[in-house]
């Protein structure tokens, strides 16, 4: 059984209201919530806090369970226990969840904030945020190819930018 207006791929049928407008976060099924994740696999990257700004700093080094070509993750049902510091979005705190990227459509939605046109639920193709350079596809390396102590060497400052392609 599915959602009303998510087919099998997850994403929105034609002549389907916007329901990601429509609800608030806690409003959404599972199937719901899962859509709204574009597949950018941001989240997956190492990250640094400044202690003294609270700035938080990305790197090009991912998870070892991401696919890097999917963006996703390869063991999802089981990457909290494989991987502790692997947050469970649908629990978090959204006051205090300012380590997202910008362009995150749970952290846009939660802002009351629409969603990018490269988003798959707008645009109606998983590849978009591919096409528009919005993912990690090609831009990041496993952390099984980094030594930990290495990992700050990685630190890049794309994940954010709307459009990756100005620089």
């Amino acid at each position: 059984m599915h959602d009303a207006g998510i087919n099998d791929a997850g994403l929105a049928g034609a002549g389907v209201g916007q329901w990601w407008h429509e609800k608030t976060l806690d409003e959404l099924s599972a199937s719901e919530w899962d859509a709204l994740c574009d597949g950018c696999a941001k989240c997956c990257l190492h990250k640094f806090e400044d202690a003294d700004s609270g700035e938080v700093y990305y790197t090009a080094v991912h998870c070892r369970y991401l696919n890097a070509q999917t963006c996703r993750c390869t063991d999802f049902a089981h990457r909290s226990m494989l991987a502790p510091d692997c947050l469970d979005l649908r629990t978090a705190d959204w006051a205090s969840i300012d380590w997202l990227p910008g362009t995150c459509a749970y952290r846009l939605r939660a802002q009351g904030k629409p969603l990018p046109q490269w988003h798959p639920l707008v645009s109606g193709s998983r590849e978009s945020v591919h096409v528009a350079g919005m993912s990690v596809r090609g831009r990041s390396i496993s952390e099984e190819y980094v030594h930990p102590d290495g990992i700050e060497e990685h630190i890049v400052h794309w994940v954010d930018q709307e459009n990756p392609h100005a620089n």
